[in-house]
């Protein structure tokens, strides 16, 4: 795969585990909204035709060995984009939830304002998404927990459909967080002094399949992410009072 040189020089990562049922229909979108931009599957060792539904949709695969979960699969193609000399990489998730129609959005704002990373966010100005009720808590709390840490507010913390310019790219091809990213990744951003936007957006029901993440999974995740965060807090805080 080579970067492509146009004005954009952009890239569309889609990460993918056990997604043949909304992939190829995924890629197709992509490909109607952004033709010139490169579309590159991440496929994170899944036992279904992933693959194979997104080289036939026109996608470059990149199949991982074995299952390196979200964060892993992520960091994949950041680093693969990051050393093909990509300068813009916009994240789409698999599942068909995120309108790749917003993928001009968050370009726009990537290219216009020199920020490190833009947020596809549900919530930005009141577009009026609505979640279950335990994500809609975790959401909350999240919001409380990170607005002190990164020194604005974030309305949709929790957003995958992200795009990156080429200095966080450098960044996160080197040190991602693996199980949970998206909070993680703020929170990164903000201790290299990094900008980041929100742009409103609409989600949509996922294409097909279903989702892994139960009511009791969703309570680990907030407890879990609460506390990658806290730790990387206090590491951050122990190198720079060593310096």
């Amino acid at each position: 795969m080579k970067p492509s040189r146009g004005a954009d020089n952009l890239l569309i990562l889609i990460p993918a585990f056990n997604e043949a049922g909304a992939i190829g229909n995924v890629v197709h979108e992509v490909r109607q909204v952004v033709p010139n931009a490169p579309v590159l599957v991440v496929d994170d060792a899944s036992k279904d035709a992933t693959c194979d539904r997104a080289t036939e949709a026109g996608a470059e695969v990149l199949r991982l060995p074995y299952h390196l979960g979200l964060g892993g699969c992520v960091q994949a193609g950041y680093k693969l984009a990051y050393e093909l000399g990509y300068d813009y990489v916009i994240r789409v998730d698999g599942d068909g939830q995120h309108d790749p129609r917003y993928i001009p959005d968050l370009l726009k704002v990537l290219r216009s304002t020199g920020c490190h990373m833009v947020i596809g966010s549900r919530f930005y100005q009141n577009n009026g998404e609505h979640t279950s009720a335990v994500r809609a808590i975790g959401i909350w709390v999240f919001r409380l927990v990170l607005r002190p840490i990164l020194g604005q507010p974030v309305r949709d913390p929790t957003s995958g459909f992200v795009g990156v310019n080429r200095e966080a790219l450098q960044v996160f091809s080197k040190s991602f967080p693996l199980e949970y990213p998206e909070i993680e990744a703020l929170v990164v951003l903000q201790r290299k002094r990094f900008r980041f936007q929100e742009v409103p957006c609409r989600m949509r029901p996922r294409q097909a399949g279903r989702s892994t993440i139960t009511a009791v999974k969703s309570l680990y995740y907030i407890i879990h992410v609460l506390l990658g965060v806290f730790v990387n807090i206090l590491k951050f805080e122990g190198r720079q009072r060593n310096q």
